[in-house]
């Protein structure tokens, strides 16, 4: 069977299922294709990370119909706390005087009144996305993988597992780091490994966490408590690979005591309330965003390490530009996988995710290390930072992704 589509999306993650989401409004006809099925996809066990969403990117969920249902499940994040920490704890020990603080009261005449951000868990928002999707008219082939890719002058064609033939102008890989069609493309990535690897975990605490996340920079990597619905936190602690896998299989006793030497007691007693991930941290860049018909949007096109929480909010943004590009060139009459349509998205796109991923970059080996030489210098930045409210607003407003040329999706309007 072949199938005619206006586009065709390999990958329906958060960001492939967001950008399917605009299109159709924009009166376009993707058709979705993922190998893995979605109801698995929705199971606690499948995915412990949760996300910090920016309230631009927020925004774009209102404006498609999806904001009301992943509003109850969202936390606020009014106040970010980071701070230089020792080893072996993290808030068990007295921080450094040098620190940054972010408070979203600050820039609430600007943002409306928004937070800084908001702490939702990816098995939320794949469901409540996979249910717009569905009633969108979407179709989602699923499970499928492409076995086979042709190009011609006008179209491009994908053979799937099913045996099904999809043809459309123009494909999306939107299908994670290990992208098939990128790898078809010939689009090379530039790849760091951090020697790291993240263990998430959801607790519940026994004081209320007020909105407020807390990062903490240790010579190991990162720790965070991310706030979460019901006075829960999304931990991610950042350790080399073995301690990593270590923490991951230890005994549940052994692993509490871990986790309170390291999270402290501000606040009160901590209970894990699910189960444990690993996730090694890496980069991978891909160095051109688009070849032939072939687009990259999410982590097809940008891994980072999640240090501010960046990765997920980049792929919304190329799904809100690439959205509105394509549906602008299809009012036009133009051809949507052409070169004079896919380089307008990447334009949008290229500078952002560069310098976002070389920052985030430079930023894990400026603070995973304790060496003595260089700890002065990032807590004298970080101290003048905090104390600047010009410098503390910028960064507030460009972290909740509102500085730049944003598309009308992240300004909360329809294409």
């Amino acid at each position: 069977m072949n199938t005619q589509a206006d586009l065709i999306i390999v990958g329906a993650g958060m960001a492939g299922m967001t950008a399917a989401l605009a299109l159709a409004k924009g009166g376009l006809k993707p058709v979705l294709v993922e190998r893995q099925p979605l109801s698995e996809q929705v199971e606690p066990s499948f995915d412990g990370r949760a996300s910090a969403i920016a309230y631009s990117c927020f925004r774009q969920w209102q404006a498609l119909g999806v904001g009301d249902a992943l509003e109850p499940l969202a936390c606020r994040m009014d106040e970010i706390m980071v701070t230089d920490a020792h080893l072996p704890g993290a808030s068990t020990q007295r921080p450094s005087p040098f620190f940054l603080h972010f408070n979203a009261g600050e820039i609430s005449d600007r943002s409306g009144n928004e937070p800084l951000g908001y702490m939702l868990e990816n098995r939320h928002i794949r469901a409540v996305l996979y249910e717009a999707v569905q009633k969108a008219g979407i179709r989602v082939i699923c499970p499928a993988n492409v076995t086979a890719i042709e190009e011609t002058a006008t179209r491009i064609h994908l053979t799937l597992s099913t045996g099904e033939t999809l043809s459309a102008p123009v494909a999306v890989a939107a299908e994670g780091r290990k992208s098939g069609l990128r790898e078809h493309a010939g689009i090379r990535t530039i790849r760091r490994d951090y020697g790291q690897s993240a263990v998430v975990a959801t607790v519940k605490m026994q004081y209320p966490h007020n909105h407020v996340a807390y990062e903490y920079f240790l010579s190991s990597g990162p720790f965070a408590i991310l706030p979460l619905t019901d006075n829960r936190a999304c931990l991610v602690w950042s350790e080399s690979h073995a301690k990593a896998k270590a923490l991951l299989e230890v005994r549940p006793e052994l692993f509490h005591a871990h986790l309170m030497q390291r999270f402290g007691d501000f606040l009160g007693e901590v209970e894990l309330t699910g189960p444990k991930f690993i996730y090694p941290l890496s980069m991978a860049l891909a160095e051109h965003m688009y070849r032939g018909r072939i687009a990259l949007l999410g982590d097809a096109a940008h891994g980072i390490h999640p240090i501010a929480g960046q990765g997920l909010n980049l792929g919304l943004k190329d799904a809100a530009a690439f959205a509105e590009v394509v549906i602008e060139a299809a009012r036009l009459g133009e051809d949507l996988g052409s070169e004079l349509v896919l380089e307008r998205y990447a334009q949008w796109r290229r500078f952002e995710n560069v310098s976002t991923s070389m920052i985030m970059d430079a930023f894990v080996h400026l603070f995973s290390n304790n060496n003595p030489l260089v700890r002065p210098l990032r807590d004298l930045g970080m101290g003048i930072v905090t104390n600047i409210a010009p410098a503390r607003r910028f960064f507030m407003e460009d972290a909740g992704g509102a500085t730049g040329d944003l598309p009308k999706l992240l300004r909360g309007e329809l294409v």
